[in-house]
């Protein structure tokens, strides 16, 4: 079943985005009218960027998030200002902003990964 309203514009109850959040994006919550999620680093350089991923997605966009910015993490927070709620430009981002900050080669790829060293250590993968 798709929750997805056919008005791009149109709010979501809380209900709604609490069913959506659970179906499409397990790890981000509603609080205070925003979804949201946390990203866990492993330092200030995987910080930053994280933060220029979410940003030049959001520019791509044209829809921009809340950031919180810390040494070891970045909180992203979406709402549709313009529709006083979140929408599906709100989903839209954060399943982009999801993909691209849990993206990781495959078994078999020709990329290896980031090494399992703290040295060059970047999200923390859990």
């Amino acid at each position: 079943m798709s929750l997805k309203k056919e008005d791009n514009d149109a709010t979501y109850t809380d209900e709604e985005i609490e069913a959506r959040l659970k179906e499409e994006l397990p790890e981000w919550y509603l609080e205070s009218g925003w979804i949201r999620r946390k990203y866990r680093t492993a330092s200030w350089k995987g910080t930053l960027m994280a933060v220029t991923t979410i940003g030049h997605l959001a520019e791509q966009g044209w829809h921009h998030p809340d950031l919180t910015v810390s040494y070891a993490f970045v909180i992203v927070k979406l709402t549709t200002h313009a529709k006083k709620g979140v929408t599906n430009r709100d989903f839209e981002l954060a399943t982009r902003i999801e993909e691209a900050m849990t993206w990781q080669p495959p078994e078999g790829s020709a990329l290896e990964g980031t090494p399992d060293d703290p040295r060059f250590a970047y999200l923390r993968h859990s």
